[in-house]
């Protein structure tokens, strides 16, 4: 029987990879990558993992922003210098038992196995396995509650976790950067197009100019700047909130706020039983909205979403205010009879619809809304940085962007804050005038300033 040596068919890191693989295999638990594009991040992780599965037997997983991404990216994905795919130069058939390619799942002969994930799905995909190691690919674009799910397996597990990505603007991956960066524990790295030296000067000048022709000049800088200098400053390519988000980062409007304690605290729902529900508890104070808390989840039903919420009000002591709710949950359900809005009252909630409007509007109602919050730290992991990521879909054809937004885990809390958007002065016309909160300056909804710091 002939032997099969690792990592396969003669693949050796790069020079310039050469300090995250030996991080990794000296038994590393934490890195995160964050390297340009074409830079090798998913090979070196994919080598990695098949050594990692052989010496430890245990649940290994690659895991994309989506699932169908993780399909054309990693599964089928073909090396144009060899013309093998990705995966049969990683993980040799010698050394499997079976592959599935339906589920993208591949057992090996020594009892190990590895999967191909997406984090749009990872509450259903990632159910009940135990995992020894995992590798993030794209995190920036992933759903960041993700880790928060994978983290206690991994922990318990003495598991390992690999982030690789490309920066999209100050989100969850740029927070986890600066963590990194002050964590002695974990491997940290960014490297642009000219610290590695894969790409000419001629080559970088060929693909600017073709991002500025695809993208136009400001847009296609910007890509640019992202995918091969890892700026994470450039906005996210077609974010709605972009603008406004940034400002509220650079205004210091994430603070530890607490709720006024004579105040209700209502929630902005996005409804959904199959599909996800997302949730903002949100306070309004004279003139400032206050961002409490965000939650989200899929499958889950009303019931179980009831006991959540009270779990949630008791543990920081709110007192519960209306629940807004689109405009559709006044329709009849097949299987009750009932609409959303009755059984929501059954309940002991209190749901109101938000008027019903085009998106187009709430999106504009959003964008002027944005300027008077202050969100609270908590949120920032699932909602703030869904907000940062929701975006236009691009038309390759057309090469424009579509009036349609990318529809992926942002897309839930992006229309749950929508209805908050459209709904928080009616919630204001509720409650009497209160002083501002010592520090900030927000001016009215129909002012053209923006909300400054002092």
């Amino acid at each position: 029987m002939s032997e099969t040596t690792l990592p396969h068919n003669g693949w050796t890191p790069r020079v310039h990879q050469m300090p995250l693989w030996n991080y990794l295999r000296a038994g590393g638990k934490r890195a995160l990558a964050v390297w340009h594009r074409r830079a090798g991040k998913d090979d070196v992780c994919l080598h990695h993992t098949a050594i990692a599965a052989m010496e430890r037997v245990g649940n290994y997983a690659h895991c994309l922003p989506e699932f169908l991404q993780g399909r054309r990216a990693i599964w089928t994905a073909v090396n144009p210098h060899s013309g093998q795919r990705r995966i049969d130069e990683a993980f040799p058939p010698s050394i499997r038992s079976s592959t599935n390619d339906t589920t993208m799942f591949i057992r090996f002969i020594n009892g190990s196995t590895w999967s191909v994930v997406g984090s749009d799905t990872y509450d259903t995909s990632l159910i009940g396995s135990s995992y020894a190691g995992i590798t993030f690919s794209e995190y920036a674009l992933s759903n960041p509650s993700v880790w928060g799910y994978t983290r206690p397996m991994l922990e318990e597990n003495d598991g390992w976790a690999i982030f690789i990505t490309t920066p999209r603007g100050r989100n969850h991956a740029f927070e986890m950067y600066k963590y990194a960066l002050k964590t002695p524990s974990w491997f940290c790295e960014l490297l642009t197009a000219k610290d590695t030296d894969m790409l000419s000067d001629e080559t970088l000048a060929e693909t600017l100019a073709e991002m500025q022709s695809l993208y136009g000049e400001d847009h296609g800088t910007a890509s640019y700047r992202q995918e091969l200098f890892c700026d994470w400053s450039a906005s996210v390519l077609g974010s709605f909130y972009s603008i406004e988000c940034a400002q509220v980062r650079e205004e210091g409007r994430v603070a530890p706020i607490e709720a006024m304690p004579d105040r209700e605290v209502h929630r902005a729902w996005d409804l959904g039983i199959g599909d996800d529900t997302s949730i903002w508890h949100f306070q309004v104070v004279g003139s400032q909205i206050f961002v409490l808390h965000h939650m989200a989840s899929s499958g889950m039903s009303l019931e179980r979403w009831v006991d959540r919420l009270k779990a949630v009000g008791e543990q920081y002591g709110w007192r519960a205010g209306t629940d807004y709710v689109p405009h559709d949950a006044k329709v009849r359900e097949f299987t009750s009879g009932r609409t959303r809005v009755e059984t929501m009252q059954a309940m002991g909630l209190r749901p109101a619809l938000v008027p019903d409007h085009r998106v187009d509007d709430g999106i504009n109602a959003a964008r002027r809304t944005l300027p008077l919050c202050v969100f609270h730290p908590r949120t920032e992991e699932s909602g703030l940085a869904a907000l940062e990521q929701y975006r236009r879909e691009w038309d390759d054809d057309a090469k424009t962007f579509k009036k349609t937004a990318v529809h992926d885990w942002t897309s839930h809390p992006a229309d749950a804050f929508r209805y908050l958007a459209m709904s928080w002065v009616k919630a204001a016309r509720r409650e009497a005038p209160a002083p501002q909160v010592q520090g900030f300056v927000i001016p009215p909804p129909d002012d053209p300033r923006k909300g400054i710091r002092l």
